[in-house]
C-alpha cells in the first residue's frame, strides 16, 4: 500500500518540474563538458608538475 502511494506522490511531484528547453539543455550541457574538460587538464598539469618535482629530487 504504501510503495503505491509513494509512486502516486513521486508522479504528481514530477509534474511539477520545470524542464529545460533545448537550447538550454544543449547550453547547460557543453558548459558541463567545458567545466570538466578543463578541471581534468588543469589536475593532469598539476600532477605532471608534481611528478616532475618529486623525479627530480629523488
Amino acid at each position: 500500500m504504501n510503495l503505491v502511494k509513494f509512486f502516486k506522490n513521486v508522479s504528481r511531484e514530477m509534474k511539477k518540474v520545470s524542464w529545460p528547453k533545448g537550447r538550454e539543455l544543449t547550453s547547460y550541457t557543453i558548459t558541463v563538458i567545458a567545466t570538466v574538460a578543463f578541471v581534468a587538464v588543469f589536475f593532469a598539469l598539476v600532477d605532471l608538475g608534481i611528478t616532475q618535482i618529486l623525479n627530480s629530487l629523488f
